[in-house]
């Protein structure tokens, strides 16, 4: 009797210290329950950017469309790709990362732009990170209806084989020939929510250290640019992994620097379905254990800093 009674109190007791992994879940569990107030403060981010804009949100449409299209024509001719299938190449892989690059910039000041809700409303600190990632979520849908039109147009180039490394887009011998656009196009629907997953725990592990450490954010910052141009975004791959293509010498340097790329890995699990090429396993592999291995130390930070973060801020 005793002994139960003593298990008791520490239970109790682990429950209510500020360190305790039972608060840190319990703070995740009530962040998600609260989606109305997160999901109204993230729709509000865009209005608010957009006021009194005539257009509103659908310039972030229009900013995307404008980027994709000139990089996609720059690109196209530097590397002598074909322009129908290279451009929802280039415009696929755009969307994903700005909500990549979104998520890792915006962030790391997730709890520092909210910090007058922090100090003065009791709410799970949690809310703050999913207002972030539905923010950005809600840019990616406006950014989504650029590829619906890009893909209607070029739906026939699409919808059956197809080489982005030849200028007739034929496939050859020699050359990366993709599938097309057929039923694995579903595909990029979980690979998206996948994306969603891990996005969640790097907003939240980087935001908490970005308040603690102010000169983090500079540091990610460098980086992120960096892995813009690591990272096969707008320029193609199939120039590397084709027999005939003109940078096939340096596939064995080259490919496993991307292979470890976890960026590369987290846009084609999107990119790839979405415009009929196919998608490694082991893309989803990384993926996957990013996100596990990623929430697991995520949680832990949030065990033993959740509680700091009011005064950090």
């Amino acid at each position: 009797m005793q002994a139960t009674v003593e298990e008791k109190r520490a239970t109790a007791f682990a429950e209510s210290s500020p360190r305790s992994l039972t608060r840190a879940l319990a703070d995740l569990r009530d962040g998600f329950a609260a989606r109305e107030l997160w999901s109204h403060l993230g729709w509000q981010d865009i209005k608010q950017r957009y006021r009194r804009s005539v257009l509103g949100p659908f310039w972030i449409t229009i900013s995307q469309a404008v980027i994709a299209l000139g990089l996609g024509l720059l690109y196209g001719v530097l590397f002598g790709q074909n322009f129908q299938t290279f451009l929802p190449y280039v415009l696929t892989g755009l969307i994903t990362w700005t909500f990549i690059q979104n998520c890792l910039t915006e962030g790391m000041e997730t709890f520092i732009a909210n910090e007058g809700l922090i100090k003065h409303l009791p709410a799970p600190i949690s809310i703050y990170t999913l207002r972030t990632v539905w923010r950005q979520f809600l840019m990616f849908a406006h950014n989504a209806i650029v590829y619906v039109v890009v893909v209607g147009v070029f739906f026939v180039n699409l919808s059956q084989p197809y080489a982005t490394s030849d200028q007739d887009g034929i496939c050859k011998p020699g050359l990366t020939c993709h599938p097309g656009l057929d039923w694995h196009w579903f595909l990029g629907i979980p690979g998206f929510l996948l994306v969603i997953v891990n996005m969640a725990w790097i907003t939240m592990f980087f935001g908490i250290i970005s308040t603690r450490f102010r000169d983090f954010p500079q540091l990610i910052n460098a980086i992120v640019q960096l892995m813009f141009y690591l990272t096969p975004i707008v320029w193609p791959l199939d120039q590397l992994t084709s027999p005939a293509g003109p940078r096939h010498e340096l596939a064995g340097v080259v490919l496993p620097i991307i292979k470890l790329n976890p960026i590369y890995h987290l846009i084609q699990v999107v990119r790839a379905p979405f415009i009929g090429q196919v998608v490694s396993p082991w893309s989803y592999v990384v993926c996957g254990g990013m996100a596990i291995v990623g929430w697991f130390v995520t949680v832990f930070m949030m065990r033993n800093y959740r509680a700091r973060i009011s005064y950090w801020v």
